[in-house]
């Protein structure tokens, strides 16, 4: 009881969500802030359209690894030293581009923001929740998603606009989030520690993936409505400049950075609506408009337009945060709680690997169908996926909310 009066009185005097959600975006804006930057490299190294997707999945399978290895370290050791770390992972990825001299210092950038997404993505987000008031978690709840998908989307925005329009447009990005890592660290020195009685860094339990008979039902449509959407993000986040500037003939970085904004962007808004719709019902809704966005992007391929692919952005990341949403909260609700954790993990695995396999498979297609014939196999694959969830969830709608 006293320990708990401590905490209490702790968060009364020091920051609170609203403070976390600040750290958790800046640290997410790191893992996106290359994307624009990808075409430039391309010509300062010279590589293939495979082995900036290669870069790109490089990410995925760090973030895939600790959230296997150490999805649940800050239940143990607190949430403090996790975001601490998490922000010393950032600040060094920032390093290694501002060193580049070639591929392997960007594979290790990208390695070490990967590292730090896996360890953002679950005690950023308890951290928010435990932070609010009782009256405040469903506030709370929406702070952690925006500042995910917000911050994933204000990395290429930075980036692109640094890049576009200042003289230094491979290293002052990285600077500037240095800068804002820094912010990040004094912030999190003043939050509050959440856990009542963390470990002194005890040894990593991995949990591997873990789905319980009861819960598959709800998890096979789940998982591929989070696996298809994933798969749209990694495309913008990933391919989309090379789209922009080969087939649209789009040079301008800073507008390519404002085009995957937007993808995040509608993503926070579409995950706004599933509470007032209901997850059962979001689902299938959000795989349904997930398919128009899908078609507006091979349009916007076909047609070589700049605003098709805009509008496929925002109607396809719509759709994305609604499904993506809905999944989650019926995931976790059908889960027994002696199984969450494991259950919500092998769910953010099957997640982040779509938003890697998919790419790097659109990036091998380039080297011999060209970008544009492997962008079309690309959404035709992802829309017969989004379209098989949606058609189950609708068909045989989960329990829950």
């Amino acid at each position: 009881m006293v320990r708990e009066h401590e905490l209490s009185a702790s968060r009364d005097r020091r920051p609170g969500y609203l403070a976390a959600a600040v750290v958790f975006a800046i640290g997410m804006a790191g893992t996106t802030l290359p994307t624009p930057l990808y075409g430039l490299y391309q010509k300062q190294i010279g590589f293939s359209e495979l082995m900036v997707t290669v870069v790109f999945a490089v990410y995925a399978v760090a973030v895939i690894t600790v959230l296997l290895v150490a999805g649940n370290y800050s239940d143990k050791v607190g949430r403090r030293p996790v975001l601490l770390c998490a922000m010393a992972l950032s600040a060094a990825s920032a390093g290694c581009f501002l060193l580049e001299r070639g591929l392997p210092l960007l594979f290790a950038g990208r390695l070490l923001s990967g590292f730090a997404a896996g360890l953002l993505s679950g005690a950023a987000t308890a951290a928010v929740i435990e932070l609010a008031a009782p009256a405040q978690k469903a506030r709370a709840g929406f702070a952690a998603t925006a500042a995910n998908m917000g911050g994933l989307g204000c990395g290429p925005l930075l980036s692109g606009l640094l890049a576009q329009y200042t003289p230094w447009p491979l290293t002052l990005p990285f600077w500037v989030h240095l800068g804002l890592v820094a912010v990040a660290s004094g912030i999190t020195w003043f939050l509050p520690e959440t856990v009542a009685e963390p470990k002194r860094w005890p040894r990593p339990t991995p949990q591997g993936v873990a789905v319980p008979p009861e819960v598959r039902s709800v998890f096979v449509p789940a998982s591929l409505a989070a696996f298809a959407g994933f798969a749209l993000l990694g495309l913008f986040t990933a391919v989309a400049p090379s789209f922009a500037s080969q087939t649209l003939g789009v040079h301008n970085v800073a507008v390519t950075g404002a085009v995957v904004f937007s993808v995040f962007l509608a993503s926070t808004f579409g995950q706004s609506l599933t509470q007032r719709i209901g997850a059962r019902r979001a689902l299938p809704a959000g795989c349904g408009i997930l398919m128009a966005g899908l078609l507006l992007v091979a349009s916007s391929l076909v047609a070589e337009s700049l605003l098709l692919l805009v509008l496929g952005a925002l109607c396809g990341g719509t759709g994305q945060g609604l499904a993506f949403r809905a999944a989650l909260t019926l995931v976790s609700g059908a889960a027994p709680p002696e199984h969450r954790g494991g259950t919500i993990s092998a769910f953010f695995v099957v997640a982040y690997t779509g938003i890697s396999v998919p790419v790097v498979g659109v990036g091998a297609m380039a080297t011999w169908l060209g970008l544009r014939e492997a962008g079309l196999v690309f959404t035709g694959c992802v829309l017969l996926l989004a379209a098989g969830a949606g058609t189950y969830a609708a068909l045989r709608p989960p329990p829950g909310a």
